[in-house]
Formats: structure tokens, C-alpha cells, sequence
């Protein structure tokens, strides 16, 4: 595999500071002001995080309603980000396809929200 493409290596202390967390979304919004489509997510991560607000740029693949009550996985301890008129307060994983269209990681079966990757 090139190097190029690799991250240089962290420790495993600097992974287990990155928290990375299940939550269900529970509202999907428009976000026309943002410069590319994007949606407005709300997502709960169980009662001892509760519900975060992010925007994600997964309008390509998925719909407002197929996005309701799906599991996704997110980093949970960055700090907010203003993007544009909205506060994101987590960071939705996903991956990109051959297109470039972005496919969201989440559970390959339900589990707790809130449940913390190992």
C-alpha cells in the first residue's frame, strides 16, 4: 500500500481519546444554506449524552425518511464547529463510494445508543 495514502502512526492512547459513539437520528432537516447539500441531523446518544446536532453531506444516497430512526456512528468529544449558520456538535462517520457519494457507518446490528466502539 503507498505510504502517501497512510496517516502517520498514533499511539494507541491517541485512539482511545477519540470517542467514538452509536446514536439513532431522530430529525433530519434541509440545509439550504449550506454551500453543499447537506442535511441537518439530529441524533440520540442515549441519556448519558442525549441529542447532538450535526449537518452531513449524504443527500445523494439517502432521503430525509430514510435517514429517521437509523443508527450511525460519530465522534462525540470534538469541540463545536460553526458551519455557516449552524452548530455542528458532533462528527458523522462515513465512507466515500466509487462516485464519491458518502455511505454512513453505523451498526451492522442494533445496539444501545450511546454504546461506545471497542
Amino acid at each position: 500500500m503507498p505510504t502517501d495514502t497512510l496517516s502517520a502512526d498514533i499511539s494507541f492512547d491517541d485512539f482511545m481519546k477519540v470517542d467514538i459513539r452509536v446514536g439513532s437520528i431522530i430529525d433530519v432537516q434541509e440545509f439550504p444554506e449550506a454551500r453543499k447539500p447537506a442535511f441537518k441531523l439530529w441524533i440520540d446518544f442515549g441519556p448519558e449524552i442525549g441529542v447532538r446536532k450535526t449537518s452531513a453531506q449524504i443527500t445523494d444516497l439517502y432521503t430525509r425518511d430514510s435517514l429517521v430512526g437509523r443508527q450511525v456512528m460519530a465522534v462525540v468529544n470534538f469541540p463545536p464547529r460553526q458551519i455557516g449558520p449552524f452548530m455542528s456538535e458532533v462528527l458523522t462517520l462515513g465512507y466515500a463510494d466509487a462516485e464519491g457519494r458518502i455511505v454512513l457507518s453505523q451498526p451492522e446490528r442494533p445496539v444501545p445508543n450511546g454504546s461506545r466502539m471497542h
